[in-house]
């Protein structure tokens, strides 16, 4: 089983794993570990990653996670996260009673939430601008300029989406991100046309003159045109063939899976934890009073294998003590806006892995620091295989929706739409990278601007919050008229 050890180092050590210019490897940090415990094999690739700890601000215990939490990287409150395998079926209390171990945790694997192939578009990028207002926003000077807007997906193509655009894109090279384990992947912003591409362009819809940040964090996926000639050539008796087709170690856009040479169908959240801890640096890089950094993701573990089951305490699923998901409350603490796609509801996993049964909005896309966004189309008919609540971290998700299933990219292929919770989360990352050109996070916290999403958001029910629309869908001119007043009574 693949896993995460959090362990407790001396506070030099912590510090060194900390520092960007120091080179700690795992071998440095987990001296004696794999001796003393027969059967641990750690990834002697992966680069340790310093994790934060949560402090409660009055005292007390720091979970839940939505009570008013610091996060400190102090020394001597920071631990430091490794990853490798236990033997399948071994319990991991055995690692865990080691002083130095502060806990196990479940590192499952991470995939894009699929874009449904053959699905007709409704309307085009240009009704989602309309919708959006981007002109009137664009009149108030909020237009993503001085923003940070960090993709974490497949990868994005930067000219493929300034193509389609029809405008110049900017991609923050320096800041831009590469997989810790030495995987070789393309330039900044050069990557295939796919999944991150069409992330890239729909968030750039309202924010243009956002400077993207690309984080590569999952396998690229396949075009459907491609996936479904490779799929309809080969024999039926070969069902496995596909994967040994696909190029590039790429992940099939019409099943999502297996990969080559029994390859991940995705990558797996101990990346996303090493994604994160860049960003902080990003973060930290930023002055203080224009701190703006959106970060939006359209992935998730969609699946409870690879995972303990809810309940142990190395659970990824509904646990706020992982790893992860400290990560993410620690973002957010520091003035990071994270958005998560809320998920498409009970598809079937790569390589026939069994969906969540109940409750599929799990993990991080369901954190109460982090927006969850679910899709309608722009008619605003909900998409029909987005994930209803209650979510596992917290009940009340999705947040908002976001329009989706439009004519776009093209990322896909000509006819195919930008679709499913996939689309709908990048829109609304590029309305919140707008507001930020204006409003950085030390004018209005992240958790300040989720309330004013919600509070905005016009409501597609009869009851306010329900677990199909969230508060419902976002509504630019209510967050601008909002914003309006409270810039007046600030005065």
């Amino acid at each position: 089983m693949r896993v995460m050890i959090q362990l407790r180092p001396s506070p030099d050590l912590a510090a060194a794993v900390a520092d960007p210019s120091s080179k700690v490897t795992t071998a440095d940090v987990a001296a004696g570990l794999v001796a003393e415990l027969p059967g641990v094999e750690l990834d002697p690739a992966f680069a340790p990653v310093t994790v934060p700890r949560p402090v409660p601000r009055a005292g007390g215990d720091p979970l839940p996670l939505n009570r008013p939490l610091d996060v400190s990287l102090a020394p001597g409150d920071a631990s430091v996260l490794l990853r490798g395998t236990i033997p399948d079926g071994e319990p991991a209390s055995g690692v865990a009673l080691r002083p130095d171990v502060v806990g196990v945790f479940a590192d499952p694997v991470v995939e894009p939430s699929p874009v449904p192939v053959g699905e007709a578009p409704v309307g085009d990028w240009h009704d989602v601008e309309r919708l959006l207002g981007v002109a009137g926003l664009h009149a108030e000077g909020l237009d993503g300029a001085g923003v940070a807007l960090a993709v974490l997906d497949t990868g994005v193509n930067a000219a493929h989406a300034a193509r389609r655009l029809g405008r110049a894109v900017t991609v923050d090279t320096a800041r831009c991100w590469r997989p810790p384990d030495g995987r070789s992947v393309p330039a900044p912003g050069e990557s295939g046309v796919g999944h991150g591409t069409m992330c890239a362009f729909d968030a750039l819809i309202a924010a243009p003159q956002a400077a993207l940040i690309d984080i590569p964090l999952l396998p690229p996926v396949l075009p459907p045109a491609l996936s479904s000639t490779l799929s309809s050539a080969l024999p039926p008796a070969r069902p496995d063939a596909l994967s040994h087709a696909l190029p590039g170690g790429a992940v099939s856009a019409v099943t999502g899976g297996p990969l080559p040479g029994g390859r991940l169908p995705g990558g797996l959240l101990s990346d996303a934890v090493a994604a994160f801890a860049h960003l902080r640096g990003v973060l930290e890089a930023q002055p203080a009073e224009t701190r703006a950094l959106v970060v939006s993701n359209s992935w998730g573990s969609f699946s409870p294998e690879g995972d303990f089951p809810a309940g142990h305490p190395g659970n990824y699923s509904d646990n706020a003590a992982h790893p992860f998901n400290l990560m993410v409350a620690a973002l957010d603490r520091m003035g990071a806006d994270v958005l998560f796609a809320a998920g498409d509801r009970g598809r079937e996993r790569p390589g026939g892995r069994r969906p969540f049964p109940s409750r599929p909005i799990a993990g991080a896309n369901s954190h109460p620091r982090a927006l969850s966004v679910g899709g309608v189309d722009v008619n605003g008919a909900r998409l029909g295989c987005s994930s209803r609540g209650p979510g596992r971290l917290t009940a009340r998700k999705p947040d908002v929706c976001a329009y989706t299933r439009f004519a776009g990219s093209r990322a896909f292929g000509e006819g195919e739409a930008d679709s499913g919770t996939s689309a709908a989360a990048p829109v609304a990352a590029g309305l919140v990278a707008a507001v930020r050109t204006r409003w950085p996070a030390s004018r209005l916290s992240p958790a300040q601007l989720r309330a004013l999403l919600r509070r905005t958001a016009e409501d597609r029910s009869e009851v306010g919050f329900d677990y199909d629309y969230g508060y419902g869908t976002v509504d630019p001119g209510a967050i601008v008229a909002a914003l309006d007043r409270r810039s007046r009574s600030a005065a």
